[in-house]
């Protein structure tokens, strides 16, 4: 973090003056830049004799200034060691960050494959256990006339949501599986759009993974082809191709998502996954420039 010096005032009359508590605001950003550090980290956080001696201040200053933080959300104090850490209000800001960064990248790349498939394509990330459209580019077909954005939809059952886990162990899926009642993929629940209900009529015969077992194979194929289809398994007459998109430290960060109607795309499954595929290397080679 750059800090800009403004000089000696006296010296320079046309400096412009410092911001009204601009000071107070700084020792603030120490105290988080310090409970952001590996020494916070590796202890699970920091207590406020610590704090103020790494910030040179007095301790009471420092305990008011944590206190302050804490009441929004922006540290979080252990009832038990009285330690503090970063919470989960800063967090929740830099998760809405970087999603906004991925939807600014990801544009072009939305609207190259909608050009290029004439379909209806979404940027999708995992929410919990649920997979959430950040945004959607339409097609010229306008796909339904519905719009996904901040509509959440089963992992199970979408090919964004297989993409989504397909970094997760065999262990990890099983116990999502596990944590779900055992029944999560059969009986995911359909999303809510307006008045419209989706994915509640497809009859359990349709889907390709309805266990651990079979979802673990369904996994494994992903990853050797590196895109997921699904036919006719969220929706009756709905076909999808989805494929990962990795962050520049190459974590799987979100899916590039194609959805149509089976009569348009169910014959060409394969062809759009192997596209979509490779605008989101591109997408993921994007995210990795200094640029960005």
């Amino acid at each position: 973090m750059s800090t800009i010096v403004y000089g000696d005032l006296m010296s320079d009359i046309t400096s412009p003056p410092k911001r009204r508590n601009s000071a107070g605001l700084r020792r603030d950003l120490e105290l988080l830049e310090a409970l952001g550090t590996q020494e916070a980290i590796s202890s699970q956080g920091l207590g406020v004799v610590r704090l103020a001696e790494i910030s040179n201040r007095d301790k009471g200053q420092v305990s008011r200034t944590l206190s302050t933080l804490a009441d929004a959300g922006l540290v979080a104090r252990d009832p038990v060691s009285l330690a503090y850490r970063l919470g989960h209000q800063l967090y929740a800001l830099a998760a809405r960050t970087a999603e906004a960064q991925l939807v600014h990248v990801a544009m072009p790349f939305l609207r190259r494959v909608v050009s290029a498939t004439h379909e209806t394509t979404h940027l999708c990330v995992l929410r919990g256990d649920s997979v959430l459209t950040l945004t959607s580019e339409l097609s010229e077909h306008a796909f339904r006339g519905l719009g996904w954005e901040g509509v959440s939809t089963s992992i199970w059952r979408t090919s964004a949501g297989r993409v989504l886990v397909s970094t997760w162990s065999d262990e990890e899926l099983s116990q999502m599986l596990e944590a779900n009642g055992g029944d999560a993929i059969v009986s995911s629940p359909a999303p809510q759009i307006g008045t419209a209900t989706r994915g509640d009529s497809v009859p359990a015969s349709n889907l390709k993974v309805t266990d651990a077992e079979s979802l673990i194979r369904e996994i494994e194929l992903i990853r050797s082809r590196g895109y997921a289809t699904v036919d006719e398994e969220f929706e009756i007459g709905v076909v999808g191709v989805s494929a990962p998109v990795y962050d520049f430290r190459g974590n799987l960060v979100a899916a590039l998502n194609v959805s149509a109607p089976k009569a348009r795309l169910g014959g060409h499954l394969d062809e759009a996954g192997t596209f979509v595929a490779r605008v989101a290397r591109e997408f993921s080679a994007a995210l990795a420039s200094p640029s960005k």
